[in-house]
């Protein structure tokens, strides 16, 4: 079987400049690079955070995020990629940290199953933090 890892998530934003912002201030990536997609007519920038990385696209004549992707159980009724999610130590130190930022917090989750919440993005878009135990 093919060798592989993960390299990054990607999402389509309005306003390239806002999303920058947003992920750089409330999760703090930073810029890599920034590319034009000619074939595509979109500008675009990688973020990075240690070895994570997230790629925005701003898409001229984009539509905008429809509401039923915007609310994680609605959003699941849709085929498609829902969301990447990320690990957190402490999933209520991340909600007070993310509310003291201003962060749209979406949706929390305490089931027996395992803890997390959902942000929305300066765009809309969903992004999943798990508490996960080590071992």
């Amino acid at each position: 079987m093919a060798d592989f890892t993960f390299h990054h998530g990607g999402v389509s934003v309005p306003s390239l400049d806002e999303a920058i912002d947003w992920y750089g201030r409330v999760l703090g990536f930073t810029v890599e690079k920034r590319f034009p997609i000619a074939a595509a007519r979109a500008q675009a920038a990688m973020l990075r955070k240690g070895p994570l990385r997230f790629e925005l696209f701003e898409v001229e004549g984009a539509a905008p995020l429809p509401d039923d992707r915007r609310h994680p159980p609605s959003d699941l009724k849709t085929h498609g990629n829902k969301h990447v999610a990320f690990r957190v130590a402490d999933l209520e130190d991340f909600l007070i940290e993310m509310a003291a930022k201003q962060a749209d917090i979406a949706f929390v989750v305490r089931e027996a199953f395992g803890k997390g919440c959902f942000l929305r993005d300066c765009a809309g878009n969903l992004i999943e933090f798990v508490e996960e135990p080590d071992g």
